[in-house]
């Protein structure tokens, strides 16, 4: 084959000679001004250099061979190597002419390049393969050109060494990596490590991380009990993504638990986030829903900050959509926060999430709001089970471009013995302080027809007994006398129209009062106050029941 009539046509080589033939020389134009030596004449130099050859004049081997890029020409179908330049030779060795390129190059076999040869053969059109290493250890982009010889076609193949470029990128991906790994590590360990479990709800949490190409960001959820068999459940999205987003949502987490411990209602709790969310970070936002199941009352108590609305699945598998209220996320200030409430019966299923579970780049976000309530509506079982089938149902898959939190919640509906083990018992006090010994037999009565120990029998008693004592004292009507058993405890709650929330204080030897609260301090496992809705307090107190 005769290598010296052979044209490369590399791109731009069209263009330059087309521009050749367009515009003719300039010696052959009248000049605009005798006086100015024509810029683009490098055959005519008025210093009378030696002519400078024009590139169609160049001699091509012996610009390849010179050149630092590998060069190699194969020509028909079988590629049949006709030339490699001198840096290829340097890169892998000797290689035979006239020999298919399978058997010649190897290198290029193993790399994958010979159904890109056919590919540009058969097209006619010029292809690139980025970024690829070779047996040598060195990385190369190739560029694939068709070139003609009259009936007979080629490729040349052109590979430029990008080892350094490869090796940055690879530094850089690690570098990623690591603080990715860093930015999921410390995400997890923010986020509780074991769920708190409530006597009446069963619950079940997942956390799924971003795909590698995405950033960790800052979703978080919890569980926590408040005593007197109330329980908040909160979960939340902190916006941007690493580090610094799984830091801020480590404070909110932090604060959450704080404010929890005041039993405050859920808008009193995202009021005072949203403050503190501003003193973190003035620039960082983040949406929260915080709710909180009270057992008496069949309801799921919640507020908003700017986050997706809970469903709620009921017995008969209707869905219900907890949409108002909503108010602007954390961190905006100037907003007064309400809460809303959605039945949440016995055999109800709810379910907290975060965006990364129904947003989706094509789709509008009802539309997955949408195809998560028919994918809960279907979903039965035990909550981790409910957990796992909506985060399939909704296509989260390792490489998911966003991270995800789900919280799923069930109320169990409890039948035969079960259900002994839940009962509850209620006396509305009134009359003054005759109600006093009521309150102590109607205690009396239930503690005993629930079977329970005669010392956790008087301390029931006794507790009840100071409880309606101080709010017959201190309280206003109407009051009640509350008594609760789940399989886990016993609560004694006393409520009153009165919102002054008593505290612990230690009585002098010569104070008539200010015993009663350190007495059930003293004899009850845990006890806390809240101030109740529509005003008024309620007081517990709970006593662990003995195993067995």
């Amino acid at each position: 084959m005769n290598f010296t009539r052979w044209s490369a046509r590399l791109p731009g080589t069209q263009r330059r000679a087309a521009a050749r033939t367009d515009h003719p020389a300039a010696a052959d134009r009248p000049a605009e001004n005798p006086s100015a030596v024509p810029a683009a004449r490098a055959e005519q130099l008025t210093d009378e250099h030696a002519p400078v050859p024009a590139v169609d004049e160049l001699p091509v081997r012996e610009v390849l061979d010179r050149v630092p890029a590998l060069v190699a020409l194969v020509h028909g179908p079988d590629h049949r190597v006709a030339y490699v330049n001198d840096a290829y030779v340097t890169a892998f060795g000797v290689r035979p002419l006239g020999e298919p390129t399978r058997e010649s190059l190897p290198e290029l076999d193993q790399l994958g390049l010979l159904p890109l040869l056919d590919q540009v053969l058969r097209s006619r059109k010029p292809r690139t393969l980025k970024s690829r290493k070779a047996p040598d250890g060195r990385s190369y982009t190739f560029t694939c050109t068709p070139v003609t010889e009259g009936e007979h076609a080629g490729v040349l193949v052109f590979a430029t060494d990008v080892t350094d470029h490869a090796e940055a990128a690879e530094r850089l991906r690690a570098s990623e990596r690591r603080q990715r790994e860093t930015a999921v590590t410390l995400q997890r360990s923010l986020l509780p490590q074991e769920l708190e479990e409530p006597d009446d709800l069963r619950i079940a949490a997942t956390y799924q991380p971003g795909g590698t190409e995405a950033a960790v960001g800052g979703d978080w959820y919890d569980v926590i009990t408040l005593g007197g068999g109330r329980t908040a459940l909160v979960i939340g999205d902190v916006m941007g993504r690493g580090v610094r987003a799984a830091a801020v949502m480590g404070q909110l987490r932090t604060a959450v638990r704080a404010y929890a411990r005041l039993d405050l209602p859920p808008h009193e709790v995202l009021q005072l986030l949203d403050g503190l969310a501003t003193e973190i970070d003035a620039n960082q936002i983040a949406t929260c829903v915080y709710a909180i199941h009270d057992p008496n009352e069949g309801r799921l108590v919640y507020a908003s900050a700017g986050h997706l609305p809970i469903l709620v699945r009921d017995e008969s598998g209707v869905v219900l959509r907890a949409d108002e209220p909503t108010g602007p996320p954390l961190g905006t200030g100037g907003w007064m926060h309400s809460s809303g409430s959605i039945p949440l019966g016995p055999g109800s299923t709810a379910v907290l999430y975060t965006d990364g579970l129904v947003e989706r780049r094509d789709e509008d976000l009802d539309e997955g709001i949408a195809s998560l309530e028919r994918a809960l509506s279907g979903a039965t079982g035990t909550p981790q089970v409910v957990c796992d089938r909506l985060v399939r149902s909704a296509g989260v898959t390792a490489d998911h471009d966003d991270d995800v939190a789900v919280l799923v919640l069930q109320h169990p509906a409890r039948t035969g013995p079960d259900s002994d083990l839940f009962r509850n018992a209620a006396l509305e006090l009134l009359g003054g302080i005759e109600a006093a010994p009521r309150a102590r037999a109607f205690a009396s009565g239930v503690l005993t027809s629930w079977r329970f120990p005669s010392d956790l029998h008087d301390l029931g008693v006794l507790a009840a007994s100071e409880l309606v004592a101080n709010s017959l004292q201190h309280g206003t009507p109407p009051m009640r006398l509350r008594l609760r058993r789940t399989d886990r405890r016993l609560i004694v709650e006393v409520t009153d129209g009165d919102d002054h929330l008593p505290r612990r204080r230690r009585a002098e030897p010569g104070d008539e009062s200010g015993r009663g609260i350190a007495i059930v301090a003293t004899i009850a496992s845990n006890w806390g106050s809240r101030r109740t809705p529509g005003g008024g307090k309620a007081v517990w107190c709970e006593f662990v029941l003995p195993k067995g």
